[in-house]
Order: C-alpha cells, then structure tokens, then sequence
C-alpha cells in the first residue's frame, strides 16, 4: 500500500490541509496502481488542490487512475475523431435508454477527470482544452443523437420530405446547430452548450400505424436529446443544454425547417441573433444539410456592405450586461465584469459584424483567429492585439481554474482565502496578490481597448460632455441667434452667419424632419464633433458646406453617421480632406460607402502598388458568381473610387509626389482594364466559343487594349478618360469554336463593345471611365476594333501625322503578351520611318496653331485675361507637341528615343541624345511638372484647367522660347 504523503513544500501551508483531504480521498485509487510514475506525485498534488470535482471522481471511481496512467491518456491530447470513436464504442451494445444515459455520463465523468488534470498541470494549453471540450460535447451530442434517431424510425417512422417535381420523396435527419462557445470550439470546462434543432424540409414519416409531421417528429427527437444530455441522475448530467437562441426563444418550436429559420431570420432576425450566429457551426446530424443551412443564413449575418451600426448594437448589449452586472453584483466576474471575456469576444466581433461581408477571412467561428488579423484588416496595433491575446488567454485560463474546482458553471472569482489560495497556486502563482495583480492588469487592458473600438472612454465622455451640449443646443435651436453666432465665433467660425445658415438649412429639409428616433439620435452623435473639427480648419465655412452635403447624403443610411460617430479618427479625415478639396468631398457625397477608407489612416495614405491591386482585384472578384455581371460590375467601381480616393488623400496631404500619384491612377486604370478585359472575354467564350487563330488554333486571347494619351504617357489624373484602342490577330474568315459560333470579326467587335459597356455603363456606383475610341484607324468612322495587320497598313498609307505624334505615347495596357510585343515592334517600324524635317515641322506647328485656335482660351471683353494650363501657348501640349516632334525627326537614327511612352522619361532621352541642351530640357521638365502639379490642384477643387494669366508667367515664357527656337525659328512670337 501506497502512504500518502502528509506535508508537500510546494504547496502552501494553508492549503497543506486540503491537500491531504483529498489525498485521503483517492488513496484507494493510489492503491491500485502497479508503479508510481516519477511525475505523477507533483502533478496529482497540482489536481488535488485545483479540483474537488476530480478528488470525488476519483474516490467514486478508483480504477480511473490507473486506467489513464496505463493508457497514457494523461499525458497526450486526443486526436480528432478519438472522442467518437471511444462513445460510439461505449454505445454499441446499450439497448435501453436509462442505460444510455448512465453510460453518457460515466464516459463525459471519466473525460473531465483527464482534461481538469491535463488543464491545472497545463499539459494542454488553453485553445487545447477548449478544443478538445468542444470535442467532446460534439461527440456526445452526434452519438446520443445517432442513437436515439435510430430508436425515434422505429417508434414513428422515418421522417421524408414532401414529393419534389419528380414525385420522389426524401429521408430526413436532424441538424443540430452549437452556438456560442461550442459552436466556436471555445467550451469551458463547465460551460453549458447552446443549441438550435432544426431538419432541412416539412413532410412526414412514413410509418406503420401512425405517421407524424416531420417538426412533430423532430421536437420529440430533440426533447429526447435534451434529457439524455441534461437530465440530472444519480450519475450526474452530461451537459446543461440551452435551446433559448432559437427562433422566438423559448416561445418558438423546439425544432423548425430550413425554410421556417430562413424566413425568420429575414424578417424578424435581432442584431443580438446576428452576433450569435456567427460562431453557429453543425455539431450534429446532417453535416451536408447543415451546411448549407448555414450558407444561406450567412446574409444574414453578414451583411454585404460594410456595417457600422454594428457598433451601436454591440454597445446597447454590453450595456444591458454592465447593469446585470451592476444589479447582481457580478463585478468579479471574469467573463461579465469590465475588462472580461465577454469585452474581448466583443471587440473581434465588432469588426467581424462590420466587414465580414467583405471580407470572408473574418468569418471564422475562433476568437483566437480573429484577433491576429485586426491589425492587417482594421489597423489595430499589434501591440493592442498581444495584450488583448495575453489577457484572454488568463482570463480564460482562470475561469477553467474557477470550474475545475466543483465543477459548477461559475465565472465568479473567490471571496474566501482558501479559495483565492487555491486559484493562485493551480494558475502557477506564488499568491493571490501576484495573481490579483495580473488580472487587474488584463482587465485594464481589455477596458482600454473596449473603449477604444466599442465606446468613447468614460473621463473623454464627461470632459467633453458640456460643450457637446452647446453645440446641441446650437442645432436644436435652443440658442437665440445672437449667441449662436457668438457661440460659432468661439469656435473658430470666421463668418458665422454662413456657418448658421447652412446647419438651419440642413435642419429645415424634409429629410431631417421625417428621421426615425434612431437615425436621428445618430445624426445628433456626429453633429458636435463634426462641427468642432470644421470650426478648427483654415477654411470653416467651406469645409462645413462640403461635409454637410455628405452629411445630407447619408441621412437615409444613417450606418454612415455610426461609423463617423464611433471613428473618431476617421472623422477628422474626413474634415480634413474636405477642407482642402471639393472634389474629395463630392466623391463622398457620391458614394458614402467609401468612407470606410477613411477608417485606417495606414491604408489611407498608402496606396498598394501594382502587384498589389491586381492580387486585391482578382480576391474581391473571385467572391462573386462570374455569372453575376451587375455584381462584377459595382465591384470594380468600388474599387476603382476607394483606391482613387486613396490617391487623392495622399496627394491632398503631400505623402505623394505628382508622378507617384499619377503612377497609381495609371496602374489603378490598368488593373481595372486587365479585369474588364478578362470578365468581357469569360462572358463572350461561354456564349460563342473561342475565336481561332488558324484553324484549330484558339486565340489566347490574342486581343489588346492599347492606351494612348495620359493612360499610354502613365499620366492619369483624377478626371481623365481613357484613349483606347482595340488590336486582335486572328483570321478574320475563321469563327468562334462554340455551340453559337460567331465570325472572329464579329466576336471581337462585340468584345469590344462589352469593354465599352462594363466601363462606360452608369450604375448606381457611377461609371467606371469615360472611354475616348476617337484614335483607332479611321477614327469614329474606322472598325471598332481592328486586326494589328490592318492597323499597320493604315500607319503607312492613311495615318495624319498628328496620329504618328499620339503613337509616340501608345503602349499596350491589357491583354496578349505576345501580340503586345509585335505591337510594339509595328510602333517602332511607324516611329521610326523617315521623315523630311520641313515638312514635318510644318504639320506639327499646323496641327498646333489648329489647336490653340479652338481650345485655347480666348479674350472676354471686360473680363480678366487667363492662361489655359493644357492648350494656350507655352502650355502642356506645347511641351508634348515639342517631345513628339523631336522623336518623329530622330527615332530612325536613335531607336532608344521610342522606348518609353512618358514624357518625363523621353526627355531623359533627348537630353540623352543630345537634341536639346540640357539646361532646356531640366526647364521643359520643371515647366511640364508645375503644369501637371497646378492641373492636379485644379481638379481637387473641381475647377478647370484655366488659371489667371499671371499665373506661372515665367514658365510659359520659357516654353515658348523653346518651341520658337526648334519648331517656329523664322516667325515672331
């Protein structure tokens, strides 16, 4: 016989005594082990002190011990699948359903034993035994369920579907739905499991002598299922079982059909259901079924557009739980309490009930998941998420340590010294000080982030409190005008009568009177601090027009008003961007839906680069049916406008040079045209077939899109349309290889205009470019789109010089790599042919002087004089005409003056080549770049490209020196 060991100095002297009570308690299990393992004096002492549950286990089972010791269950995590495999085993031969609970609960009883003492002795970390619970209740819900469903066919019949269109009728099996913990693989040691019943479709079993409805037959199965699970014995119980997160809670059928969830969750489904269902997961039954149940409530939870007003709901929950706290006293409470579990679990889930439908890598179940994701997806430091990681972990850690001690579903910490002891030693603490100190630190650290993301701190509520007040008071118009006007005086309004009327015109419209309660309240949210930031910026009354405008336009979605409220960061964007351009806040305006951009200043201020957008692209594309092209359609507009938004708050904000921010729009417009390109041809394929090359040869794909102007110069603004035009290389007496077969010629037109149409077309996200096609041989009398042999042709024999000039900055933009090479080869064969230089001159400066005539600026009597930035003399176009000029005259005897397509870059070659000097071409270069700098500013502001005619005199003077000098030598300026 094994002696008990009376004093072990590990252990502190106030818990020696329990220590040697329990020890005493399963000495007759000590006795019945053959040898004593050298690590299982310490570890039994760790278990004994943690858990009562597990002494009484013991004492009422002495062959336990040695059993799992023997099958080395103690020291190794169960593989999945092993939980199943054991029951189902247990379950074989039982019969009777009185011996079906007791053989339940002895294998749930024997289970808890091993992950209680692999928990205290942390041979499984926290997500290993919350993994393995939720293993375990799986296993003994799906086992039990199995076994009773056998047993319920008997009884009634099996359960069948109604005959579908082909008369066929079709067998039906449970799906049992974990919700909460369960479903999310998080148990707890003495968690209960929340469950939902449901079966995939009305109908009736097809019983003997009595057949019942399939929800009647269900609600039987599952009133069965709950009694063998929770039904407290002599034995104990399996798992507490709640069924109240079912449709209409506890007033709703214990079990309905697919149909009967769909419709609910539709019509009457709460912002609560919402947040439950995002950990709800099959444990049991029809897997298939199950699944696609969950599928198509994922709308549901889900939404597809980005949802702040999850904030608020999540916020009205944690309030209702702060005053159950409060009223019940509950404020230890490890889960409940400020700072608990349940904060963090909030936290992840705000973000994952705000974007998940956008972005399905936030639909996980796994809190543990979710967190190390925020910082990529919604730009939380990662310093927040390790602490919010760190203190989850403890906090979790000490609620199984709080359960493990009798079993009971408790969160509650101690108030007794034995029991506080007895929590610090089995979480590996010297005391309950060092451990009390640890928890007050997580907790603190969970509530700073819980305010961060959930709700305004309390001290920031109350110090700001008063003057949010008066600035209620100011719109609610409980102020006489004259304090009002003094009031906004105060705030830094210099003109406060523009301020005044614009906030009572806003409060006058129809729109603002008819608001809902709620909306309303949300408005007044966003109202204070967004009149406060205006008042702050160097243009008030500006920058509050141009946000009230946004505001206007999201007065009927009022989610917008949440994200602006709860994001404060964010608003002040929003202000600030406002402030410094129009055009900004009227792309706002246009499509609120952008203003989830304004959200992380870290993706805000860096645009990716082009491997970056196009991977962005295809993800986003690759979540909707390629058949779906309305969807596709608004898809690439969003993303066109939020990265176009991106870009812009760069340049407003001096993070990008001129030619960065017209290498992303650039490249922006390019990876849209690649995807165009790609969705155009997958549609037009599907119908036709391919087209062939040569017979038996398909076109892959054979097309390009090539740009000219600012698209081909990698010169894009803000405004700008795309100049296009449409090459193919395939026979044109060949015809598509599909069931429908099509001329090539005529396929390819036709993709052609599916280009034009996804661009062009006007959907309630706007246009995605205008499209110019004006350049393609013949212009808008020429081919839609034209074979590369039949353009070539045309460049010799009918092509202007002005379109020899516009070739010089033509590159392929999207599609066929092979056909963009001989592209390229034919721009250079064009380029570089022969030219004599008089006469070149000649129809450059004619095609100039043409120009100036009918889009330069002309003089308004009374009016004063202004300077067109693109077409008056010494502008833009004379700078391009020059560097066209100079690579017609030379590219035969200097082929590296056609390698590039930007002027910036061309001029490189010129200064390269010797045909300018080089103090000229730094000028050219200098002048181009202001031009192009005051063109962007212009656009930010919406205004044209015509500035005062005092503006940039010098530069224009030089230009113009310049262009006299090589093009009009003989002539007078």
């Amino acid at each position: 016989m094994h002696q008990t060991q009376h004093v072990d100095t590990s252990v502190p002297a106030a818990l020696q005594p329990l220590l040697e009570h329990h020890r005493e308690q399963v000495q007759p299990a000590l006795d019945r082990l053959a040898t004593m393992p050298d690590w299982l004096s310490p570890q039994l002492t760790r278990a004994l002190v943690g858990s009562d549950y597990l002494a009484d286990q013991l004492q009422r089972h002495p062959d336990w011990l040695a059993a799992l010791i023997d099958s080395g269950d103690l020291q190794q995590a169960y593989t999945d699948g092993c939980y199943a495999e054991r029951l189902q085993a247990r379950l074989a031969a039982v019969d009777d359903e009185q011996v079906l609970h007791r053989e339940l609960r002895l294998f749930r009883q024997r289970e808890m034993v091993r992950l209680i003492w692999r928990d205290l002795n942390r041979l499984a970390d926290m997500r290993g035994t919350t993994a393995e619970l939720s293993r375990l209740a799986d296993a003994c819900i799906d086992c039990t369920l199995e076994w009773l469903y056998r047993r319920a066919c008997q009884r009634w019949g099996v359960p069948h579907s109604r005959p579908d269109a082909n008369g066929q009728r079709h067998p039906q099996r449970m799906v049992v739905l974990g919700m909460g913990k369960l479903g999310a693989h998080e148990l707890n040691l003495s968690s209960d499991i929340d469950l939902m019943f449901t079966f995939p479709a009305n109908g009736e079993t097809d019983g003997e002598r009595k057949n019942l409805d399939n929800q009647d037959f269900f609600i039987r199965l599952g009133q069965k299922l709950i009694q063998a699970l929770d039904n407290l014995t002599v034995d104990g119980f399996v798992f507490r079982v709640d069924m109240r997160l079912r449709p209409f809670g506890s007033a709703g059928p214990l079990a309905c059909s697919f149909a009967a969830m769909e419709s609910y969750y539709q019509d009457q489904g709460r912002d609560w259901e919402r947040y439950a269902m995002i950990k709800a997961r099959v444990v049991a039954g029809d897997h298939v079924a199950g699944d696609e149940l969950l599928q198509q409530l994922r709308p549901f939870v889900y939404r597809k557009y980005i949802d702040f007003s999850a904030f608020e709901s999540l916020r009205d929950m944690k309030t209702m739980i702060n005053r159950e706290v409060r009223r019940k006293g509950l404020e230890q409470n490890v889960k409940l309490g400020a700072g608990g579990i349940r904060e963090v679990e909030f936290i992840a889930q705000a973000f994952q009930l705000i974007r998940g439908g956008r972005d399905r890598e936030l639909q996980q179940r796994e809190l543990l998941n979710i967190l190390p994701q925020l910082p990529d997806k919604v730009g939380m430091p990662e310093a927040a998420v390790t602490e919010l990681t760190e203190a989850y972990t403890l906090l979790r850690n000490v609620e199984h340590g709080i359960q493990a001690i009798a079993d009971k579903q408790t969160q509650e910490l101690p108030e007794d010294d034995q029991g506080r002891a007895r929590l610090a030693f089995a979480q590996g603490f010297a005391d309950w000080p060092a451990l009390q100190a640890a928890l007050e630190q997580a907790r603190a650290a969970v509530s700073h982030h819980f305010a961060d993301v959930i709700a305004p701190a309390e001290g920031e509520e109350m110090q700001d409190d008063d003057l949010r007040t008066e600035w209620l008071a100011l719109w609610q118009g409980m102020m006489d005008d004259d304090n009002a006007l003094d009031f906004l005086r105060e705030q830094g309004y210099a003109e406060p009568v523009v301020a005044l009327k614009a906030l009572q015109d806003l409060k006058g419209l129809r729109t603002v009177q008819m608001l809902q309660k709620v909306a309303l309240e949300r408005l007044e949210a966003v109202l204070p601090p967004l009149l406060e930031l205006a008042g702050q910026s160097d243009n008030p009354e500006t920058t509050l027009e141009r946000v009230l405008v946004l505001v206007q336009a999201v007065l009927r979605r009022s989610a917008y008003l949440v994200l602006l409220a709860e994001n404060p960061a964010a608003l002040k964007q929003l202000v600030r961007l406002c402030s410094a351009s129009s055009w900004f806040a009227e792309q706002l305006a246009k499509q609120p839906v952008l203003l989830d951009e304004l959200i992380d200043p870290r993706t805000l201020y860096t645009p990716p680069n082009q491997d970056e957008l196009r991977t962005e692209l295809r993800q986003q594309l690759l979540r909707i049916p390629e058949d779906d092209i309305e969807q596709l359609m608004e898809t690439l507009r969003y993303f066109k406008h939020a990265h176009m938004l991106r870009v812009a708050a760069s340049d407003i904000t001096g993070v990008l040079p001129l030619m960065r921010v017209s290498d992303y729009l650039t490249w922006l417009a390019e990876t849209v045209l690649e995807a165009v390109l790609e969705i155009a041809w997958r549609d037009l394929t599907e119908k036709h077939g391919t087209p062939q090359k040569t017979p038996g040869v398909p076109c892959d794909p054979d097309f390009i899109i090539v740009g000219y102007g600012k698209v081909g110069g990698i010169e894009l603004s803000y405004g700008s349309d795309l100049d296009l035009v449409f090459l193919h290389d395939a026979d044109a007496n060949l015809e598509t290889d599909g069931g429908r077969p099509i001329a090539n010629a005529v396929f390819f037109n036709r993709l052609g205009q599916r280009i034009i149409h996804i661009l062009n077309t006007f959907t309630p996200s706007g246009i995605l470019y205008e499209v110019d096609m004006r350049l393609r041989p013949s212009g808008n009398s020429g081919l839609l789109v034209s074979s590369l042999n039949a353009f070539r042709d045309y460049q010799h024999k009918d092509a202007w010089t002005w379109e020899h000039q516009a070739l010089v900055r033509a590159r392929v933009v999207a599609g066929s790599p092979a056909l963009a090479e001989r592209f390229r080869a034919v721009r250079q064969e064009i380029l570089a042919r022969p030219r004599d230089e008089n006469e070149l001159k000649a129809q450059v400066v004619e095609m100039r002087t043409k120009m100036r005539e009918h889009l330069g600026s002309k003089p308004v009597e009374d009016a004063p004089a202004v300077f067109n930035l693109k077409q008056d003399r010494g502008g833009i176009v004379d700078i391009e005409f020059m560097v066209q000029y100079l690579v017609l005259r030379h590219a035969q005897e200097r082929p590296g003056m056609m390698r590039w397509t930007d002027n910036i870059r061309i001029l490189a070659s010129i200064e390269h080549e010797g045909l300018l000097a080089s103090d000229e071409v730094e000028l050219l270069r200098e002048a181009y770049k202001g031009y192009r700098a005051a063109g962007h500013r212009q656009t930010l502001q919406n205004r044209s490209s015509v500035l005062d005619e005092a503006a940039m005199r010098e530069y224009r003077e030089d230009v113009s020196a310049i262009w006299q000098r090589l093009l009009e030598p003989g002539t007078a300026d």
